[in-house]
């Protein structure tokens, strides 16, 4: 990370660069520079302000209760000295990031009308509006997506989750709290804010520091050349004894900018402010960063017993007198009282007068402050055990389920190695004739038969018991896991090349649909996006760093922030496609729960069914399945007939064990439901055999009198047979011919 030193202002008008700065520049670099208690860096910013007319500064605030003076007045403060400057400023309404962060319950109704409420005060209380514009988190973001979301999902490759929770601090968070999944996805927009508002400064708090450093991080990560400016202005302590910040849920410890006068006479009058002592005094503070600027000037009356009326032009001649104890505790909150009230009059008056804005106090100081975000506890998730099938051919419903369906069902049951729930599934064929299907698969390397034969056949069963099948071709997903270099071009030649070798391999395409995920997450985005962040608001770090598996990956392995978006988004994929059952494999079926514990938590009762598939072993004894980085392990879809016997030849296939026997479980998840029957041909091991279930095949196995041999040999010819389609199809097709050259050149990348 950049290290969080600050720039001198240069002595001369001479920049590094070799740039002269007018003085007019001078002037203006001075008032942008006061704004910040730290700059990072200052040569950049006289850089910036010399070359361009305009430069953007980005600001913002997450709409989230009454205002106080520190949101208010001095971001009006601010924002008319960078405007005075010639600036542009953005600032960013992130009512996404208020519901992420669960403020006000998550409820954007209610944050939307607090945004409007902060607009209403902004105004009344003086902001130049003339080259400032608010912005919409939420509408900005919809309205530009295709641009923004894969900035997000960028950032989340490029940086660990280690580095991403070094910012929580942004949220009032610790990196050493309980953190949800939102809490990870936030930092990672905020970062992406900074150039999705193409920014050239960023004037957020200091406690914003760390997520702007990130940027700049970034901008070294991609070699971009114009790095934002950071100006950091200062925090503004709470009324209380240490209180480093004014907390709206402590409405002692703040000032709000409707507070009636004689409000902040009592806050004032209450607030710490130790005789003598000017650090760590949040009066002085005020009189420091608001008061001064405000009237550039502080006058304090009194008796001329106590040394008569004064009126102070600088923070140090104050600050000097307050330690000599010639300037009073009271006299000067007295005076600050004063001056408070002065400014904040026309806020009063315009909330008093005008009815729109009566309205929304109104509201606002009805909502309840939360913070708490709504995960539910790991004991409440539900329990991953599977029905067993119902004795009856009813559901629990009471439904009378059909002959018809009962048919359908064991058809569909079939391809699944289990089923979440059962009694649902049943149900669900039942009352919906074409219920939605969603399987899936990341581009990432050559296909091997357990993604090619299995799907094929599990597909095909699915279309002839009704159901629409919708394969989500995750190209995104394969980004964020950083398959092939997380090359999106590649992803989508990979992806391409999929879908030719099921077309040849015999898939039946009526009822399926290939959808690519960018491109119905970019249609969608509205929808999507928000569903996604809803997901991981409601799961704490813990619960999604379970689902790992999914992208095969450990909880124990040193992750990207990427990887803790993935499941949230795979998640959200279940519901954008309103699928009715997930059929996946059986190392998808943690974030297959985790759609179920969502439904559970929004009360939604149509709950998707979990149909997981058996995963394939690798070749070799001991994988547990097959690898695209160990070509030993695996049957490649195009492999040569050649290249298949070799590997079956050499595959671990101990004599009279069944367990653990990767060319047994071929027979069993490949080639028996292909064929529906298996053939043994051997002339001196009991004669040719041709078996129809795998219990008989096991029993003669066991006993040996299925020979590994004979089984490996009638295996070969089984598999060679299915694949000659595939392998024709991509000597005789120019379009699939050349998918295949440019996938076998592509380096398969982790």
């Amino acid at each position: 990370m950049e290290t969080l030193s600050i720039n001198s202002p240069t002595k001369d008008s001479t920049l590094p660069s070799g740039l002269q700065i007018s003085e007019e520049v001078e002037k203006r670099y001075n008032v942008v520079k006061s704004v910040g208690e730290q700059c990072i860096h200052d040569d950049e910013l006289k850089d910036l302000l010399a070359k361009k007319a305009a430069p953007v500064c980005y600001d913002g605030f997450e709409p989230s209760g009454r205002m106080h003076i520190a949101q208010g007045l001095m971001k009006i403060l601010n924002v008319n000295k960078l405007t005075s400057a010639g600036c542009r400023v953005k600032i960013w309404i992130a009512d996404w990031f208020a519901y992420m962060n669960n403020k006000l319950g998550g409820d954007l109704k209610k944050i939307r009308v607090v945004g409007e409420y902060y607009k209403e005060i902004f105004q009344a209380a003086g902001m130049n509006s003339e080259n400032v514009e608010f912005l919409w988190s939420s509408d900005e973001i919809n309205a530009r997506g295709d641009e923004y979301w894969p900035l997000v999902m960028d950032i989340a490759c490029r940086n660990s989750l280690a580095q991403i929770k070094r910012c929580m601090p942004i949220m009032g968070l610790s990196e050493t709290e309980e953190l949800s999944a939102a809490h990870i996805l936030y930092v990672c927009m905020q970062c992406a804010d900074t150039f999705f508002l193409e920014a050239d400064i960023c004037q957020l708090g200091m406690d914003q520091q760390t997520v702007n450093l990130l940027a700049r991080d970034y901008c070294d990560a991609v070699k971009r050349g114009n790095k934002p400016v950071i100006l950091s202005h200062h925090m503004l302590p709470g009324l209380q004894q240490g209180q480093k910040k004014m907390s709206k849920s402590d409405p002692s410890s703040a000032i709000f900018m409707e507070d009636e006068e004689a409000e902040v006479n009592v806050k004032i009058k209450k607030a710490y402010c130790p005789p003598d002592i000017v650090e760590g005094n949040p009066c002085l503070e005020y009189v420091k960063y608001i008061i001064l600027p405000w009237f550039s000037e502080f006058t304090v009356e009194r008796d001329d017993k106590y040394g008569g009326n004064r009126t102070f032009k600088s923070f140090e001649d104050i600050a000097a007198d307050y330690e000599s104890g010639e300037l009073h505790p009271k006299d000067l909150k007295d005076a600050l009282s004063k001056a408070l009230n002065k400014i904040l009059q026309p806020v009063r008056d315009h909330f008093k007068t005008n009815s729109r804005a009566k309205n929304l106090l109104k509201q606002v100081k009805g909502y309840k402050i939360t913070r708490v975000m709504p995960t539910a506890s790991s004991t409440d998730k539900e329990d991953l055990s599977v029905n067993t099938s119902s004795a009856a051919s009813s559901s629990d419903t009471g439904l009378q389920v059909s002959e018809e369906a009962e048919m359908k069902y064991k058809t569909v049951r079939s391809i699944g190695e289990e089923c979440i729930q059962e009694d649902e599934l049943k149900n669900l064929l039942a009352k919906k004739p074409a219920p939605i299907c969603y399987d899936g698969f990341e581009p990432s390397g050559r296909m091997h038969i357990a993604q090619g034969v299995m799907k094929v056949t599990n597909v095909n069963k699915l279309t002839s018991a009704g159901c629409q099948v919708k394969i989500w071709i995750a190209d995104w997903f394969a980004q964020l896991n950083n398959k092939l270099g997380g090359d999106l071009e590649r992803i989508r030649v990979v992806g391409e090349y999929f879908k030719e070798i099921w077309q040849a391999g015999g898939m039946n395409n009526d009822k399926v649909a290939f959808l690519w995920a960018s491109d119905e997450i970019n249609g969608k985005g509205n929808k999507y996006w928000p569903l996604v962040m809803d997901i991981a608001r409601r799961n704490n770090l813990r619960r999604i760093l379970r689902c790992g598996q999914i992208m095969g990956r450990s909880e124990t392995e040193v992750l990207s922030a990427a990887q803790i978006l993935y499941p949230c988004m795979q998640c959200a994929d279940i519901f954008l496609l309103e699928a009715d059952i997930c059929q996946l494999g059986m190392d998808q079926r943690k974030v297959n729960m985790l759609a179920r514990e969502y439904c559970a938590d929004i009360k939604r009762k149509n709950k998707p069914i979990i149909l997981s598939h058996h995963m394939l072993p690798g070749l070799q004894q001991g994988q547990e399945k097959m690898s695209k980085s160990d070509p030993s392990s695996a049957i490649f879809m195009e492999d040569e007939e050649a290249d298949v016997n070799e590997k079956i030849n050499k595959a671990y296939c101990p004599p009279k064990t069944v367990e653990g026997n990767p060319c047994l479980e071929y027979v069993k998840y490949i080639v028996l439901p292909r064929f529906n029957e298996f053939k043994v041909e051997s002339e001196k091991n009991g004669g040719n055999k041709t078996f129809k279930s795998f219990e008989d095949i096991v029993a003669d196995y066991e006993s040996g009198e299925l020979h590994p041999e004979d089984l490996k040999k009638a295996l070969m010819k089984a598999l060679n047979i299915t694949l000659q389609p595939v392998r024709d199809h991509f000597k005789t097709n120019e379009r699939a011919k050349n998918l295949l050259e440019q996938v076998k050149a592509f380096r398969v990348t982790r």
